[in-house]
């Protein structure tokens, strides 16, 4: 018995993973706990998918509907999209086995925007929630449970589900009391909704703890488990070049008088380049910074511990192994520097909006005139979605996007005439960045930001043949505000799947 379990009531129905997972239903609308890798449950879902294995076996019917709130770990995705038992998934995800099977047509797939999830969940767009599953760190005496490293969709799942499985993980340091901030909104929905009361990133405006209704809770498991935590790739030339684009350019806005010295809050999407520019922030003139982001990662851990960052507003932590121990280990010294938070308020439009951060976020490509796809690739085939990227850039100061120019060995153009997937449009993109340079699009129309793009960002080996797509689409056009050639515009991306390339 968990000494983690500080409620006598619940502490009967403690049991095992299995024994849980036949408590399941075919056809379930479940919610798991889980972000980018943290605080998901570790040991229902391989159980679920070994119920799921059987029972298609067995010729039986078996598929569940999966929501999250963001991407997981192989334990969770990977489990269970094996099995084929997955029918539905939203709104990110990022494991291979759960993109396969959502290429293969075998689930489907929607992807999106994380501050949407909990507004649509709670107003039943996504159908009835059958089930949370949700991994805590403790329950407390009063039967409120202590978050572990993500918080996520958590709250809203616990609210609308009809039953409750709780994982009980020790892994996760009880230190991690604290560092939460769960707020449960006064009239959350329209027409009844309410500002939200966020002025700085540092600001706490809820409870430390998740409430649950104990009638809810069918089963509890206790787990000793980690994280699923991946290491970052070592900072390469093409990772420092583009950080250092960025920290040249808040630089300049600091300058200009457009930005703080110590800039606004910073935020970071998940990634080795993303990683790259904070660990640029870590060597840069900047003091005192903020940041109100979706995920912690390592580059920002070193930022709290160096005193350059105050504070950080998240709804998980995604680290590397070492980063994770070291925040484990320690996570008393965090709680004042760090805040974790449900993602409607981490990602909320509102707050991003009131205190103008600054996005940063990787895509898979951009066009000349400033269109962004960061979900597809050739069209057709889903990556990873959209996340929370969209969620920073309508609605930040500014939104920079940063990749490398060339992918796959320099056989694909990263600056293309024409994304063949548009996730976030000219309208609302500020910055793009890749080793190249950088292309400060802000107040340009499109024939002036494509000039801009193709010089600053495109890599050498394709700027000409962007040139001669300008010039030729100039000439064909029906008109030159935003100029193609609807015949060529995706003609790259047709001879890439043609030939494994788009060097003419």
């Amino acid at each position: 018995m968990s000494g983690r379990i500080h409620n006598e009531a619940l502490r009967s129905k403690v049991m095992s993973a299995p024994d849980a997972a036949a408590l399941v239903r075919n056809g379930w609308n479940i919610g798991f706990s889980g972000f980018t890798g943290a605080g998901y449950p570790k040991d229902f879902p391989e159980a679920l998918a070994g119920r799921i294995d059987a029972a298609h076996h067995q010729g039986e019917e078996f598929k569940v509907n999966v929501l999250t709130g963001a991407s997981t770990a192989p334990e969770l995705d990977g489990a269970l999209a094996r099995t084929g038992g997955i029918n539905f998934r939203a709104p990110y995800q990022s494991d291979p086995e759960m993109r396969s099977a959502i290429n293969k047509g075998i689930s489907y797939y929607s992807d999106i925007h994380l501050s949407h999830m909990g507004p649509q969940v709670s107003q039943g767009f996504l159908g009835k929630m059958d089930l949370a599953v949700i991994e805590v760190t403790a329950i407390t005496e009063d039967g409120e449970l202590i978050p572990s490293s993500s918080v996520g969709m958590n709250r809203t799942y616990l609210d609308y589900a009809d039953k409750v499985i709780l994982e009980v993980n020790e892994w996760q340091s009880e230190e991690l009391r604290g560092m939460h901030d769960i707020y449960y909104p006064i009239g959350a929905l329209p027409p009844n909704r309410v500002p939200l009361p966020i002025l700085t990133p540092s600001d706490r405006i809820g409870q430390l703890t998740l409430k649950v209704d104990p009638e809810k809770i069918i089963a509890i498991i206790v787990t000793d488990s980690p994280d699923r935590n991946t290491p970052f790739k070592p900072l390469d030339h093409d990772s420092k070049a583009i950080a250092g684009h960025l920290l040249d350019f808040l630089s300049n806005e600091v300058k200009q008088g457009r930005m703080p010295k110590n800039l606004l809050p910073m935020q970071s999407g998940v990634g080795n380049i993303a990683n790259a520019v904070l660990a640029g922030l870590l060597e840069g003139p900047f003091e005192n910074m903020t940041s109100y982001t979706e995920v912690i990662q390592d580059g920002m851990v070193d930022l709290l511990d160096s005193g350059k960052m105050r504070v950080a507003s998240a709804t998980a932590f995604s680290l590397s192994p070492t980063a994770a121990e070291r925040l484990n280990n320690n996570a008393k010294d965090y709680r004042d520097k760090i805040i974790l938070r449900p993602q409607d308020v981490s990602n909320h439009p509102e707050a991003i909006r009131r205190m103008g951060v600054i996005a940063c976020n990787g895509m898979i490509e951009a066009d000349i005139y400033g269109n962004v796809n960061s979900t597809h690739v050739m069209g057709s085939r889903m990556q990873n979605g959209i996340g929370g990227s969209g969620d920073f850039t309508r609605n930040g100061y500014f939104s920079s996007f940063v990749t490398p120019s060339t992918a796959k060995g320099g056989a694909i153009s990263c600056i293309v005439p024409m994304v063949n997937h548009v996730d976030h449009t000219e309208h609302d993109v500020s910055v793009i960045i890749t080793e190249q340079g950088l292309a400060d699009l802000r107040g340009l129309a499109p024939r002036q930001r494509a000039k801009l793009i193709i010089e600053n960002c495109a890599h050498p080996s394709f700027k000409e043949p962007l040139r001669e797509y300008v010039k030729l689409a100039e000439k064909v056009a029906n008109g030159l505000h935003t100029p193609h050639d609807l015949e060529s515009a995706l003609s790259w991306h047709i001879r890439f799947l043609k030939t494994g390339t788009m060097v003419s």
